[in-house]
């Protein structure tokens, strides 16, 4: 299993409008916990030895959020690197092996996300193993989804499967990308192209909190639970 997890935190959460004016989108509340340590708990429920948040627009407040919590903030300056930027930018801080990455705009129900991923990872068939929902299980989603999972595990482009954000991947293709902002998509490309992109369902339900509707439809699901 991976010992070091990234956390998505730079973004500007453009869709959250006046939410995320004065504070950045991992530090809005949900039922009362902010999406970022909401996400922390369940990063600590696997213990790993390295925790990594980035951070850009209104980076001090993350940094101040996280302050004497053994995470390390990677912050990204003078622009924001996307997820494949951020991630090859935070490589020092996780090491060389595949990592848990995770978006920090999302509520679950159900197994924690990363005990999931851990127990269907398989290094020897795998370089990405990416966590989905069905469409009919992801809470607040706009527009279609993302994947289908074939019978096998293989995911290809399009379909009824929900991308939740987190995912174990293989960080060795960073390298060969020669722009400093990118998207990690690219890199699931390339892997795909080698037949090693790879999913796997979690069983509860998700929540997507990336715009202002989201957060009263997540607080509704978490109820429900």
């Amino acid at each position: 299993m991976p010992d070091a997890v990234m956390l998505f935190a730079a973004g500007f959460g453009t869709r959250m409008g006046a939410l995320t004016a004065d504070r950045p989108k991992p530090l809005i509340e949900v039922a009362g916990r902010t999406l970022l340590d909401r996400t922390l708990d369940l990063v600590r429920a696997v213990a790993p030895a390295r925790v990594v948040v980035n951070a850009h627009y209104r980076a001090p407040q993350i940094v101040a959020h996280l302050a004497g919590r053994d995470v390390t903030v990677s912050v990204e300056t003078p622009e924001i690197l996307d997820t494949g930027g951020g991630l090859r930018h935070a490589l020092p801080h996780l090491g060389p092996a595949p990592v848990f990455t995770s978006n920090t705009d999302a509520v679950w129900t159900g197994p924690n996300p990363f005990e999931t991923l851990a127990a269907a990872w398989d290094p020897a068939r795998m370089e990405a193993l990416l966590l989905t929902v069905p469409e009919h299980r992801a809470t607040g989603r706009q527009g279609p989804g993302d994947f289908t999972l074939g019978p096998d595990g293989r995911l290809t482009r399009g379909g009824p499967q929900v991308y939740t954000g987190v995912q174990i991947l293989a960080t060795d293709r960073l390298a060969a990308i020669p722009d400093r902002a990118f998207s990690l998509n690219r890199v699931w490309d390339a892997i795909a192209r080698d037949g090693r992109l790879y999913g796997t369902e979690h069983p509860g339900r998700w929540a997507d909190v990336g715009h202002p509707d989201g957060i009263a439809r997540a607080e509704t699901m978490l109820k429900e639970a």
